[in-house]
């Protein structure tokens, strides 16, 4: 079906059932919708001890899916009972997923009145012919549509021929000959709103704003350089940084500067959680792992016990800690991001973020908020 769907071979198929393992991911556009990633799953219907596995990886995909395919096999024998999908539906409902049910293989004999268990609108197809599969791939571009409209990066706090002042340090723990994801999708936000984006490395800093000409709208920083950059830019200009503006994109902003306070409460022993959205390789001075962990033992005077994840892992149980900071999520879609933050507020646990604990350390966080008049 991923192969049909794509038009690539992308996935291993074979007539032996569990060929799919862990999930198969890829980045396709769809139109209308635009950008997505596919994601075939292990089947959910997989027994003993490695069947366990796969499933559970099943059951982690969901909390980052927008929409769903659910794909009745058409050669099933007649005595399938049908009990992997329906759970399969009740999560899709819990979770509030839109789905499609399809039956594939309809190049083979089917006898429909297996299906009449369920109520939902069947689509046929089949992934060897290609019946019906533009169909498929539009239903699909439909259902997942967000209903409302999501928070804007930028664009509402900018206005046409604004400057906005980006501060990109360069350092060694920066990818070689390009920007960050975060970086990037704010360059591109900025000049989408009609707004000019002047990118410049905190050295320049104080240069380029004696140079502009013209006091820049909005000056935004990667919050490692906070201190720094704050120290240099005058009171009159707004200030805020990537990690701030990715926590009010994903939805979580006022979350964030209400579950930093905890920090007041630390004490010695307490497990922080730490996590990323993406794995990467750390620098010795890594911003996650170093420098965060530092900054909070220094602030508290406490030495609590640090707890490290990174990529698509996020604990099911998150009662042990009395924190938990987020990097900015600009690897994670909204889906995923307010999964881990309700999965948070559910146990009562304070939720927050890179850039929002870096501010509120360094006595920042009053000033790199206000812009947002909360």
């Amino acid at each position: 079906m991923v192969n049909a769907v794509t038009g690539q071979n992308l996935a291993l198929v074979s007539d032996v059932k569990g060929t799919t393992t862990d999930p198969v991911y890829k980045a396709m556009e769809l139109l209308p919708l635009g950008p997505v990633m596919l994601i075939d799953t292990p089947g959910f219907d997989d027994e003993g001890a490695l069947g366990e596995l796969r499933v559970k990886k099943t059951r982690q995909v969901l909390n980052k899916t927008d929409a769903a395919v659910l794909v009745l096999d058409g050669g099933d024998s007649l005595d399938n009972s049908f009990d992997a999908e329906n759970e399969l539906i009740g999560i899709f409902k819990a979770k509030k997923i839109p789905y499609i049910m399809t039956v594939n293989k309809t190049d083979l004999y089917i006898n429909s009145a297996r299906y009449e268990t369920f109520n939902d609108d069947l689509l046929l197809v089949s992934a060897k012919t290609g019946k019906n599969i533009d169909l498929l791939k539009e239903k699909i571009a439909r259902i997942a549509k967000p209903d409302e409209p999501r928070e804007q990066l930028i664009a509402d706090l900018i206005s046409p021929n604004d400057f906005i002042l980006l501060v990109i340090p360069i350092d060694k723990a920066a990818p070689k000959g390009r920007l960050i994801l975060a970086q990037q999708q704010m360059i591109r936000s900025i000049l989408d709103a009609g707004a000019a984006a002047i990118a410049v490395k905190e050295s320049g800093l104080k240069q380029t704003l004696a140079g502009l000409g013209k006091k820049p709208s909005l000056v935004i920083t990667d919050s490692q350089v906070f201190k720094e950059v704050s120290a240099i830019v005058p009171e009159e200009i707004p200030l805020t940084s990537f990690s701030i503006l990715f926590a009010r994109y994903k939805g979580f902003l006022e979350t964030a500067v209400k579950g930093v306070h905890a920090l007041e409460k630390i004490n010695d022993g307490d497990k922080i959680l730490i996590c990323e959205g993406c794995a990467h390789h750390r620098q010795c001075d890594d911003i996650g792992t170093v420098k965060i962990p530092n900054m909070i033992k220094n602030y508290t005077r406490k030495t609590p016990e640090f707890i490290f994840l990174s990529g698509g892992d996020f604990p099911e149980d998150t009662s042990i800690y009395k924190l938990i900071i987020h990097c900015g999520s600009c690897m994670l879609n909204e889906r995923e991001t307010r999964y881990r933050r309700d999965l948070s507020e559910e146990r009562k646990i304070p939720f927050t973020n890179y850039g929002v604990t870096i501010a509120h350390i360094q006595g920042i966080l009053k000033r790199s908020v206000a812009i947002f008049n909360f």
